[in-house]
């Protein structure tokens, strides 16, 4: 193969379009939009159990629908029994992500109509599994702390079910708003990694489970999922504004990644980030841990300056997490908590229109040669 004869190649397919989806839209000058809504406008006002009905029906739900979708949510919460035995047989050292990840491929036999890929089968389907990922985080990290799972009420959001699943008492109303944001601000992001790999294992006619299986398996990863656990450790380092330059000049000169920045799509700064660094201004007004978002915003100066990078959703998220009080292991579990929405109806979408998805390789080993004798 000579120069001339090599295809265009696009390492990690960066720009590359790589299909065609109805459901969300990244617009690389800092907007989001679900459905054609903008996540600004969402965000705070639409709670997230439209959010799944929008992005699983393509329309806002009317009162009477999201009431019976709300109250299905709730019913489908509950694990198999043997899933829930599978939680107490890990190592009490298992990350939430694996724990997650384990828990949605054993749902999978459960399912009497497992391998029905009809629009109708997989909406029940969606359903239940986003249902049974909030109890699987929750469950699963009582367990592994040795406490025992705890009925949760019927009358709860999503939000606040999982909040009480959790930490097994009555969340405060404001605690269930903020998650709900959070949820709103995560639940889709077009063809990212996860949801982009949930669609190739989809495109093979394989099942939902398996598909968000994969997906559980890609967020895991600190350039995923995984980037707000490790943002939060970043910033705990730091602990101070004044500490920001020196600690990042310091990472910079020894060419390590700095968490929390820079993003393949977005030129002009992430569209989450506004409403999220609101949250965590409120939030620290709330707590008194005040100091959270000056560190941040130090952060996003120096980074501006040497780098020519904006922050992403990931660097408040973090903060907001923590201030929340939720353990910084589980940053990651909660981002799937609400990110397994989109992860359904883009698997529903890839089913309804499949096409094998299959690129090729640009091969760069030896030429072809013979085999000595």
């Amino acid at each position: 193969m000579t120069t001339n004869d090599k295809p265009a190649y696009s390492p990690g397919l960066a720009g590359v379009i790589a299909g065609e989806s109805a459901i969300c839209w990244v617009d690389p000058n800092a907007g989001l939009l679900y459905r054609g809504y903008d996540v600004h406008e969402l965000a705070g006002t639409a709670s997230f159990e439209e959010i799944v009905w929008l992005l699983l029906h393509g329309e806002m739900p009317e009162m009477q629908e999201l009431g019976a979708f709300t109250r299905k949510l709730s019913d489908e919460r509950t694990l198999p029994a043997p899933v829930t035995d599978m939680l107490r047989l890990l190592p009490a050292e298992t990350h939430p992500m694996d724990a997650l990840r384990t828990g949605v491929s054993m749902l999978a036999p459960f399912d009497k109509d497992l391998n029905d890929h009809s629009h109708e089968a997989n909406l029940r389907r969606a359903v239940g599994l986003i249902a049974k990922v909030s109890t699987l985080i929750a469950d699963g990290w009582r367990i592994q702390h040795g406490d025992d799972p705890c009925r949760v009420p019927d009358d709860l959001t999503h939000a606040g079910r999982f909040l009480f699943g959790l930490n097994g008492v009555p969340p405060e109303s404001w605690q269930v708003e903020i998650l709900d944001t959070v949820f709103v601000l995560y639940a889709d992001h077009e063809f990212n990694a996860s949801t982009f790999a949930a669609r190739v294992t989809a495109s093979t006619l394989s099942d939902m489970y398996a598909a968000v299986t994969t997906a559980v398996g890609t967020l895991k990863g600190p350039l995923h999922g995984g980037a707000n656990e490790e943002a939060l450790g970043m910033l705990k380092e730091m602990g101070s504004a004044e500490a920001v330059e020196p600690w990042v000049q310091k990472h910079l000169a020894q060419k390590e990644k700095i968490m929390g920045f820079g993003h393949r799509v977005y030129r002009t700064g992430d569209s989450r980030v506004p409403a999220m660094r609101e949250l965590a201004r409120q939030l620290g007004e709330r707590t008194g841990e005040t100091f959270w978002l000056p560190v941040c915003e130090k952060l996003e100066e120096v980074m501006a300056r040497e780098k020519n990078l904006c922050a992403n959703v990931d660097l408040y998220a973090a903060v907001v997490l923590r201030l929340m009080g939720f353990p910084a292991a589980l940053n990651p579990a909660i981002f799937a908590l609400s990110r397994v929405a989109g992860w359904c109806a883009h698997v529903i979408e890839q089913h309804d229109h499949n096409h094998l998805i299959r690129p090729r390789s640009l091969y760069t080993g030896p030429a072809r040669r013979k085999l000595k004798t």
